[in-house]
């Protein structure tokens, strides 16, 4: 009851109480789309609906169920070579492609998913020209529906053009990803000369065994990608903040000058800077070398060949990238807190110290929890301070195919597909970084204050 009370008063029907109340034409547009909107002086609108209903069940029938039926073996016949006895040659004979034959299939579910949330549409649309007529209203034609698209109803519009972008560009690779996990697509099985076929979970049993070169090299890479996402995301926070409290400091002049110079930093891309440092921290680099004729080292210190040291010089070098960005967005927030706090702790006897902990934390905290969940997120997956600094070295023998000891997931994701060509490991790995992602932000934004408590920081 309480359901169909809060359908009615937002407006909102379900499909069963609109086939239930609805007449003889609201019952047969479930079948034949449009028919409710045609019938009752919508003929423009109904036939669109009839013919996006039209057109799906012809594609269907021309390849759409073929396409369907080819993901169950992915192909069975093999490019091959064969001797044409009429000429005395081999010939090569094209055969499936299983890469393209997933595809179909994905971009065929996608397209069926759309079409049915079409036919959603046109089934309510029917049931609202048919309550209209009931209630003596009349029943708006397309160009007073159009003229309402870009006026009440603009928000649907500009909500369709990212939706189809995401639907093309987000949602249909993404599925394609998470399929390509549960197959066997690798070096060995490459279309169309090798096909490649569904192995089950086979991938996960291998990533998460215990007596596995991949599971043993997957979960020392995990381990990492946690330190390092807390670790960078953490240091640039509290460095940055600590940067911006000391250039609002009363005294400090040339406040515009630091935040500028600051400023400067974010304008050189990052990964020339990490390029630059990366030559400078090596062997033979020029920090190396000063080291040694200022006689501080007989030897060159292993800033990036040792997994301590180059772990260690990772979070320190990130700094440089990460700390002016958190110090111009900190900057704005300090400002912003009421000075009355800072006079009435000083009147309560409260230190620097303690005013920070119980005031500047706190409020920041608060007001830039989002944007530490998603610069975590962000950390885990920071592809370009690891490939440009260290590459993912030092390489690992016990690792798997060319694994380092400072690899992400995401960087080894990433040498899995462009050296070892193992892409359904890669895809695999891929899920585990979206559940990993997905389950840190949801957690952490859900048990936040900026959630609970969105009136304001008391």
């Amino acid at each position: 009851m309480k359901d169909s009370q809060k359908q009615k008063k937002s407006g909102k029907r379900s499909l069963i109480s609109i086939f239930k109340e609805g007449d003889i034409f609201s019952k047969l547009s479930f079948i034949i789309w449009g028919l409710g909107n045609i019938v009752r002086g919508q003929i423009a609108k109904g036939l669109i609906f009839l013919a996006i209903e039209v057109g799906y069940l012809y594609y269907m029938i021309q390849g759409g169920f073929q396409a369907l039926a080819n993901m169950v073996s992915l192909g069975t016949k093999e490019q091959g070579m064969v001797y044409n006895e009429q000429i005395g040659i081999y010939e090569t004979v094209s055969g499936d492609n299983s890469m393209l034959i997933l595809l179909y299939g994905v971009a065929t579910l996608v397209a069926t998913c759309v079409v049915l949330a079409a036919g959603y549409v046109s089934i309510r649309s029917g049931d609202l020209a048919r309550r209209l007529k009931l209630q003596n209203k009349e029943v708006p034609n397309l160009a007073e529906d159009i003229k309402m698209l870009f006026n009440s109803h603009i928000h649907r519009l500009f909500l369709a053009i990212p939706a189809v972008g995401l639907l093309v560009f987000t949602v249909t690779p993404l599925i394609y990803m998470i399929l390509i996990a549960f197959t066997n697509y690798d070096a060995s099985h490459q279309p169309p000369g090798n096909l490649f076929d569904w192995v089950g979970l086979t991938n996960f049993f291998k990533l998460f065994g215990a007596a596995d070169t991949l599971s043993a090299t997957f979960w020392p890479v995990f381990a990492w990608t946690i330190i390092w996402g807390f670790a960078a995301t953490f240091s640039c926070y509290f460095g940055g903040m600590f940067l911006a409290m000391l250039i609002n400091s009363k005294g400090i002049r040339g406040k515009k000058v630091w935040r500028t110079l600051f400023v400067l930093t974010m304008a050189i891309p990052s990964f020339i800077s990490l390029l630059v440092v990366s030559t400078m921290l090596g062997d033979r680099g020029i920090i190396n070398i000063l080291l040694q004729q200022w006689g501080f080292t007989t030897q060159s210190l292993p800033f990036l060949t040792n997994e301590l040291w180059a772990k260690c010089t990772i979070i320190v070098v990130n700094l440089w990238i990460g700390v002016p960005v958190t110090m111009l967005m900190t900057t704005g927030i300090l400002m912003n807190i009421p000075a009355e706090l800072y006079e009435s702790a000083k009147i309560d006897g409260a230190n620097a110290f303690v005013s920070f902990i119980k005031i500047t934390l706190p409020y920041m905290w608060f007001i830039t929890t989002p944007y530490l969940i998603a610069n975590l997120i962000g950390n885990f997956n920071n592809f370009g301070v690891i490939y440009f600094l260290t590459g993912g070295g030092p390489l690992s023998l016990d690792y798997y195919k060319g694994a380092g000891k400072t690899d992400l997931l995401v960087t080894w994701l990433y040498k899995l597909t462009k050296d070892s060509k193992d892409y359904n490991l890669a895809a695999t790995i891929g899920i585990v970084i979206f559940i990993v992602s997905a389950v840190a932000s949801l957690i952490s934004y859900s048990r936040s204050n900026a959630l609970k408590n969105e009136e304001g920081f008391q």
